[in-house]
């Protein structure tokens, strides 16, 4: 007997949240009513991902290395597709060292 999983309320929203960070911007608004904490939770990891990345990126740039950019790339890519993969599986799941902290710095961005 197989049983239908109930889909997960704000998971659209938390997919619109991962693509740029004008995706970010626009779930924060889709998500004030109604309010989904699966939502608000990904949409403050895909905000501290898009934060972080435009952050560092402005000082990586500055550095004359392939190895030093190409590793700054990988790294980002890997906790959005660690934190994207949360969202399509259904699960809570923080982005390694700095998940904990986005949930801390941006409580207010959402439910």
């Amino acid at each position: 007997m197989e049983t239908k999983k109930s889909p997960i309320e704000g998971k659209t929203t938390a997919v619109i949240a991962h693509f740029t960070i004008i995706g970010a911007i626009i779930a924060i608004f889709m998500n004030q009513e109604p309010r989904s904490t699966f939502a608000g939770f990904y949409i403050k990891q895909a905000f501290g991902i898009h934060i972080i990345f435009y952050a560092l990126a402005y000082f990586i740039g500055y550095f004359d290395s392939w190895m030093i950019s190409s590793a700054f790339f990988l790294f980002i890519f890997i906790f959005w597709t660690y934190s994207f993969l949360g969202v399509v599986q259904g699960i809570y799941h923080t982005v390694p060292f700095l998940g904990p902290k986005f949930q801390v710095w941006f409580k207010n961005l959402s439910a």
